[in-house]
């Protein structure tokens, strides 16, 4: 590294960290580093900690490795300490790097000189909030594969009762199944009793759909998945307890904010508001956080020509959140995201279309994260747009196929 370079940091740390050691590189002088290793306890920790601190150190700086940075953090966070977490392929893209310099001393390095871009940490009360919001989506997520390995197991005893009900673990579908276990007899009558009053299926058609050909050993098997999704749906509502109890006002009132977005609803809401916050101000405008989250089309531009682009990589969760929203607002036939669909999936295909309305959906939460009222444009907006000049190209191919307009003021 240069040593003309300006500094920014006199006194500065690196960390690289790892699963059971953190190698780190103290710089206190021009050629002044004292290295240390340190464990990965929580006593290891306070010692590194109460060591920075003697020393003075300004700023520290370690790598986004996996999981392992998060226990240093919250303990330099706890301590008063500035530390930033950087993207390791960004640090290492910077050139200048010698071969036989160690990992925690290129950081520092580039530290002292100012030279990392710090990765966007949350405060600790989202950090919290999105680890309890990210484990119920993965809860929801393991009941619906449960859920599909009922369906599969079903379908090889030859029961079709997907065939007349619209969810296969309601309560009366869970009835009917034990019927069809052998847990009661298997008649009109008890179908009667169970079958829901709305259902337009006949008690005839269910006990045909509900007559296969169980062996033992499935009657079994049905059993451990019904009792598995059954105690994933208790897990499910403790966790939402949990939600409800730890929201603040702040994000409940920005969680209520963005359901009147087309497509979002109460749990998408939360999930969101957990993923990027409710303070707007980090992000400059609502194409940072597009391209934050990886939402954003990617920059492909060649001399002077836009060409398609993959998709940034970004949030995972929050990018899968989005696009889950998307899905449920092109259904709305009277929102905008609607009519955005309609008009894109034509020339791009329903993946890519619904890329695209999640990214209108996001510029939506930005403003409405930001203090405005979300307002529907409509799906009349693109019909409605540059009326005037529709009306006249469409009148000139009417007159190339033959028609002649009445009056003059028609032909203008």
């Amino acid at each position: 590294m240069d040593g003309s370079m300006e500094i920014v940091y006199k006194r500065c740390c690196g960390i690289d960290v790892h699963k059971k050691e953190i190698v780190c590189c103290l710089i206190t002088g021009q050629k002044k580093t004292e290295t240390r290793k340190y464990g990965t306890l929580t006593k290891d920790l306070q010692e590194l900690t109460k060591w920075l601190k003697e020393e003075g150190c300004e700023k520290i700086a370690m790598e986004s490795t996996g999981s392992y940075w998060k226990p240093l953090y919250n303990i330099f966070e706890l301590e008063g300490l500035e530390a930033i977490v950087v993207n390791a392929q960004h640090m290492k893209t910077i050139p200048g790097r010698k071969t036989d310099v160690n990992d925690a001393q290129w950081i520092a390095k580039l530290l002292r000189h100012g030279l990392l871009k710090a990765s966007f940490i949350p405060d600790r009360q989202q950090r919290e909030y999105r680890e309890i919001t990210r484990y119920r989506n993965s809860r929801i997520e393991e009941r619906a594969r449960e859920k599909n390995r009922l369906q599969k197991m079903l379908e090889g005893a030859n029961i079709k009762l997907s065939n007349h009900v619209s969810k296969i673990t309601g309560v009366s579908s869970l009835r009917l199944l034990e019927l069809a276990m052998g847990e009661e007899e298997l008649t009109k009558e008890n179908i009667s009793k169970y079958r829901h009053h709305n259902c337009k299926s006949s008690v005839e058609g269910f006990l045909d759909a509900l007559t296969g050909i169980i062996t033992p050993l499935q009657r079994e098997l049905f059993r451990q998945v019904l009792q598995t999704i059954e105690e994933q749906s208790r897990q499910i509502k403790r966790i939402e307890e949990l939600i409800q109890t730890h929201t603040t006002e702040e994000y409940d009132k920005a969680a209520k904010a963005l359901e009147a977005i087309p497509g979002i609803g109460r749990a998408s809401a939360e999930q969101i508001v957990a993923e990027i916050g409710v303070d707007m101000e980090r992000f400059q405008t609502a194409h940072h956080i597009s391209a934050w989250s990886g939402i954003a089309p990617g920059n492909n531009e060649s001399a002077g020509k836009k060409k398609k682009g993959k998709s940034l990589k970004g949030n995972k969760t929050l990018k899968k959140t989005l696009v889950q929203c998307a899905n449920n607002a092109i259904l709305n036939k009277e929102s905008f995201f609607y009519a955005q669909y309609q008009r894109l999936v034509v020339r791009l295909g329903k993946n890519k279309a619904k890329v695209a309305v999640a990214h209108s959906v996001l510029i939506a939460i930005y403003h409405v994260l930001s203090g405005k009222e979300f307002k529907d444009l409509g799906a009349d907006y693109y019909t409605q747009f540059n009326r005037d000049k529709k009306i006249n190209a469409h009148l000139k191919q009417l007159q190339k196929l033959g028609w002649v307009p009445e009056s003059p003021a028609m032909a203008g």
